[in-house]
């Protein structure tokens, strides 16, 4: 009803098509308390596997809400471990479609055990390949920390949520009445706290600009940055730049049509442009090669 895409769709979108392999595709749970031995989903509530994007090698993991609310069980964790471990043996970027309400509660301290090892995991892979995390549904509590620790972290307007504990528990403990949107909507976490780095209007929008984000970006530390055909030559002068700064210095003048005139083809992809607003922090390309602007 509001437009969502299911975990699998949104793989589609994401990767190219016909490139997705999906690792433990049966795996289920092992909990037998409170009646969970007569509900074991394959799969567990995430899919998760390796794909390409733009023809480079990409692993992906995408929580199911339709199954367990995407709660995470320690089989959960423990499929979404072992592409993050092969993704920093192979020197490949991780990307996670969050979509989970956090820990399995049936499970106990089993599922907070693997929140601890998909932390670690986050924790080692820092530095070494890019994590990139996708806010798809109602996130909270350990669904909100790994995202958190990431490199870039997108969300969804009206749909997506990043909060340590919901509206509900807020009033209780604190009688503070508060909507899920005031509390960890996207506007929030874009404009206020940081947290996130973009915000987009559906599914089909955030999935497309994580695409192009990942043409910017090195496989890992080791690798060089991906560099694109342009038909832009180095050489090119452009008019524009010498009117486009007024003489007059208190004279305000739109510092993005400078990166757009002086970058490949006008490409530009800002980070955080509703945080801090008197600073561009962008991706873009010039004669073909990654570049950063701050």
């Amino acid at each position: 009803a509001k437009g969502k895409l299911t975990a699998r769709e949104r793989l589609e979108v994401l990767l190219d098509k016909g490139s997705f392999r999906e690792y433990d595709q049966l795996k289920t749970h092992r909990c037998t308390d409170f009646g969970m031995e007569a509900q074991t989903p394959p799969g567990d509530g995430v899919v998760t596997g390796s794909g390409r994007i733009n023809g480079r090698p990409v692993f992906v993991f995408s929580q199911d809400f339709t199954v367990f609310g995407g709660s995470l069980s320690e089989t959960h964790a423990e499929k979404i471990c072992k592409i993050m471990d092969k993704a920093v043996t192979m020197g490949i970027p991780v990307i996670g479609l969050n979509d989970s309400g956090g820990a399995r509660i049936h499970e106990g301290v089993d599922s907070l055990a693997g929140y601890a090892e998909v932390f670690q995991r986050n924790v080692l892979a820092s530095g070494a390949v890019p994590q990139i995390s996708l806010v798809m549904g109602p996130c909270a509590g350990g669904a909100v920390y790994s995202p958190a620790m990431t490199d870039f972290v997108f969300m969804v307007r009206g749909t997506s949520h990043l909060f340590v504990t919901g509206p509900d528990v807020v009033k209780t403990v604190t009688r503070e009445e508060v909507t899920q949107e005031e509390l960890g909507g996207a506007k929030v976490h874009t404009s206020v706290s940081g947290v996130a780095h973009r915000c987009f209007d559906n599914d089909i929008e955030i999935l497309t600009a994580t695409r192009a984000l990942y043409d910017y970006l090195p496989l890992s530390f080791r690798d060089s940055l991906p560099r694109k055909v342009t038909s832009d030559p180095r050489d090119r002068e452009s008019p524009v730049l010498k009117s486009i700064v007024p003489e007059d210095s208190n004279l305000p003048y739109d510092m993005k049509k400078v990166i757009e005139q002086v970058v490949d083809e006008g490409s530009m992809f800002e980070i955080m442009p509703k945080f801090a607003k008197n600073i561009v922090t962008c991706f873009a390309r010039m004669d073909g090669r990654t570049v950063g602007i701050v």
